[in-house]
């Protein structure tokens, strides 16, 4: 078969494969990840220096996907290839070293990295090996990069990646283009990278609870609000191109939608209520649900509004507290919410007309920030399960089957899970490292491993993932 054609196809397979298997806490290929080796690039003149920003994030990029197991460096050959012409097919078992070049002999004696045999028998033990070098040309950070499929035996028929990426020749330039090549790794197993999108959440950093941004690796994190006062809840519109979040900024708590290149106030009518609260968008980006104790202030229920705040209506008529309501992205037509109104708060899941309601979680303790993964088909949330009080962790759930499966166990309290786009991360919010009280944002696969702490600064709370 062509190989394009077989790549593809095994892409689309592998796509199919991964989300079901990491949601179901299972591994990727017959119970084994393919492990790939990837030693350090190194950089000519100028490049070197930028280097050590490449390898961390093209190594954090691969281990941190959770479809490849990265080899050790510790068991890697003493010679590092940087380009094809750097490997040399090793001489036929039965003939002498004097039917071949003397110095090329001396050279890859007993491999030493020269052979692809070097990477894919132990210790290394690799399916496949990635490998290049970087340059500064002309002002520009310019990586040839490569990926060698280990098992086809020669080089000549090993490559599976060959290209030149480019990037700013400066650190953000080497990080993306460490990016950049990840990237088109991970997309032959049919995964979704993770390079462009962002994070919102809540920092007090700034003495004020204000809403922040940041890359999915927890750099260039910046302030997007500075109202000096209190915002809280943010959402994130399905093209990235807006955001919606909770504040304080003009004393009775209301719901603001922003742009957010460059952030602006699209200036949200909220109708009279004491609180407008738990924003989100619908799929299609062009409304925003939401929880308001219209219209006589005595509880909150579910309303929809277009993204002016007009045309708004209520779903649920409950006289008890509905907050946090989330559309089905895949369907359009369910929504999550977390209530009060079978007692202790829960997640429900209803029609979108506010229809057939029904209870996900079982009533056992306190269940709420409910968060659909991008399949229209999981969710996740947190949950004291009947724990001690303030026990809360970090669930996910098949939402035909009804079985949650805990992610998070007896690290301080685990909350506001959402799920990546990619639907195999989820960003959360913990104590774990802070103390009680003091959250910082953490991601993890959503099997529970991989899990990477975010911010260190003041305290960070409420994240939501988006484009």
């Amino acid at each position: 078969m062509n190989r394009v054609i077989w790549l593809a196809a095994a892409a689309a397979a592998a796509s199919v494969l991964v989300s079901a298997q990491i949601i179901g806490l299972g591994t990727i290929v017959n119970g084994e990840k393919p492990t790939i080796a990837i030693p350090d690039f190194r950089g000519t003149g100028d490049a070197q220096a930028l280097m050590g920003a490449f390898n961390s994030t093209l190594q954090g990029d691969i281990a941190g996907s959770g479809l490849l197991k990265v080899s050790p460096r510790t068991q890697y050959p003493t010679f590092v290839p940087q380009q094809p012409g750097d490997f040399v097919q090793p001489p036929p078992v039965n003939e002498t070293p004097r039917s071949h070049n003397r110095d090329e002999m001396v050279k890859v004696a007993n491999g030493g990295g020269h052979w692809l045999s070097d990477w894919s028998t132990p210790p290394v033990n690799a399916n496949y090996l990635a490998f290049g070098y970087t340059a500064t040309v002309q002002g520009t950070l310019e990586l040839r990069g490569w990926l060698y499929d280990l098992s086809k035996g020669t080089p000549a028929t090993a490559q599976v990646i060959g290209k030149v990426y480019a990037g700013t020749a400066d650190e953000n330039g080497a990080r993306q283009v460490a990016h950049q090549f990840a990237a088109d790794i991970l997309a032959l197993w049919g995964a979704q990278s993770l390079f462009g999108t962002h994070i919102y959440f809540v920092s007090d950093r700034t003495g004020h609870k204000e809403i922040w941004v940041m890359d999915p690796d927890g750099r260039n994190q910046r302030q997007i609000t500075n109202f000096r006062s209190t915002s809280l809840e943010p959402a994130v519109s399905p093209d990235g191109s807006k955001i919606a979040f909770m504040s304080y900024a003009r004393v009775t708590p209301g719901i603001f939608v922003f742009s957010v290149d460059p952030p602006r106030d699209l200036h949200f009518y909220n109708q009279r209520a004491s609180v407008n609260e738990t924003p989100s968008f619908t799929p299609d980006g062009k409304q925003i649900i939401y929880a308001s104790s219209a219209p006589r202030d005595s509880c909150c229920r579910i309303y929809m509004a277009n993204l002016d705040g007009s045309g708004f209506r209520p779903i649920t008529s409950s006289r008890d507290i509905d907050v946090e309501p989330k559309v089905n992205p895949k369907t359009g037509s369910t929504v999550l919410f977390s209530s009060s109104r079978s007692g202790q708060e829960q997640v429900y899941m209803m029609n979108i007309d506010g229809t057939d309601i029904q209870r996900l979680t079982s009533g056992e303790g306190e269940a709420s920030n409910p968060s659909w993964n991008p399949d229209g088909q999981h969710i996740a949330f947190s949950w004291t399960r009947g724990f001690a009080a303030g026990n809360w962790n970090v669930f996910i759930m098949d939402v035909a089957q009804r079985s949650p499966t805990q992610l998070t166990h007896s690290e301080g309290r685990n909350e506001d899970p959402v799920w990546a786009p990619d639907g195999t991360h989820l960003v959360f919010s913990s104590t774990r490292s802070g103390g009680p009280g003091r959250y910082q944002i953490y991601t993890m696969l959503a099997n529970g491993t991989q899990v990477q702490q975010l911010t260190t600064q003041g305290h960070n709370e409420s994240p939501v993932w988006g484009k």
